[in-house]
Order: C-alpha cells, then sequence, then structure tokens
C-alpha cells in the first residue's frame, strides 16, 4: 500500500505556483506506476522509494526536475529534457512516463544498479626534485611509496605549488620530516 509523507504535501504546498501541478501530477503518476511505493524528503527534496530511490522531484525558484535514479538507463540522454520543467507540457505524456517509471520499478526490483561514472586519475608524477630529495631520506621514501595515490598527490600538489624556490625548498624540508614519522600531508586536520 502506498505511503503518503505528509512532509511532501507540505514540500508541494510551499513550492512556487507554477511548480505545484507539475509535482502534483509527478507524484499522482508515481503511485500509479507503483502502489507500493514510500515517499520521503531527502536532500530537501521529495523521494520516491521502492527497494531503492525511484525518482527524485526537486522544485526551484524557477523550475522543478524529475529525476530518475537510474535515468541513464531508462531513458538515456533524454532524461536532460526532464532537468528543467517550467510548465506541465514540459512533462512528457501520463502513458510514457508511466513506461519510464514503471521500468524505473522494474530495475529496482532485479537489483540492477545505477552506472558509476569513473573518472581515470592520472598517474601521480613526482618531480625529479622531490624524488632526489626522498632518495636521501630511506625512511620518508618508504613512507612516501606506501602512502595511496591520493596521499602521494597531496604531497606533490603541496610543493609544486609554491611560486619561489625557497618557498619549494622549506616545502620538501617539511615534507621530509612529516614523512619520516609516516604523516600524510593533511594528518593534522583529521
Amino acid at each position: 500500500m502506498a505511503k503518503k509523507d505528509p512532509r511532501v504535501d507540505a514540500y508541494i504546498a510551499g513550492a512556487a505556483d507554477f511548480a505545484k501541478p507539475i509535482l502534483n501530477r509527478i507524484r499522482k503518476l508515481v503511485h500509479a506506476a507503483c502502489p507500493e511505493v514510500e515517499e520521503t524528503i531527502k536532500w530537501n527534496a521529495p523521494f520516491f522509494m521502492h527497494q531503492g530511490i525511484l525518482v527524485a522531484m526537486p522544485a526551484f525558484k524557477r523550475h522543478c526536475a524529475l529525476i530518475f535514479w537510474k535515468g541513464k538507463l531508462i531513458l538515456g540522454r533524454e532524461r536532460a529534457k526532464l532537468r528543467r520543467l517550467t510548465a506541465l507540457a514540459d512533462l512528457p505524456a501520463d502513458k510514457i512516463l508511466l513506461g519510464h517509471l514503471r521500468k524505473a520499478v522494474e530495475l529496482n526490483e532485479a537489483g540492477v544498479k545505477a552506472p558509476v561514472r569513473r573518472t581515470k586519475k592520472k598517474p601521480v608524477v613526482v618531480p625529479d626534485y622531490f624524488r632526489a630529495a626522498l632518495g636521501k631520506n630511506p625512511k620518508a621514501r618508504a613512507a612516501f611509496e606506501n602512502f595511496s595515490p591520493s596521499h602521494k598527490r597531496e604531497y606533490v600538489e603541496w610543493i609544486a605549488s609554491a611560486k619561489f624556490e625557497e618557498t619549494r625548498a622549506r616545502r620538501v624540508e617539511k615534507a621530509l620530516k612529516t614523512l619520516a614519522q609516516g604523516k600524510a600531508h593533511n594528518e593534522q586536520y583529521r
């Protein structure tokens, strides 16, 4: 049985006038597509859940959106058309939207995960002057080599961002001391 959340009622009531009919129509269609759907508020916007997140419908000052959690699988590039809704006419026909919503339900019930976009990070390039300094301090070199790429990158970017040679030399010296203690560059902030 559908579970309606009074916070979603309040969210729709507090939305801009143009958004209220859009949000109400989306809500009605989500409940029609999946009678067992649960409503909730996440990240200050209404979300619809059924064995995971189905869709979200945030409202902004001048537009609202219908965001399918697995939109890439359901809509492909067409999902961008649902990110800027300013009138009911911007929504697809009920039959089409119900089809998309049912597909979202099917994917969740099948346990399909949303595709994750991974960006491949470039390998950490250690400047020659820092590599030479590490070669003279075996403890610091061992610690640096055992660090994760992100920790190595913190040190390299900090040292390389120095504008003056004197600053760079001071940073290399400080880095060697900290590395010899086995500490990450930003350890002091943890």
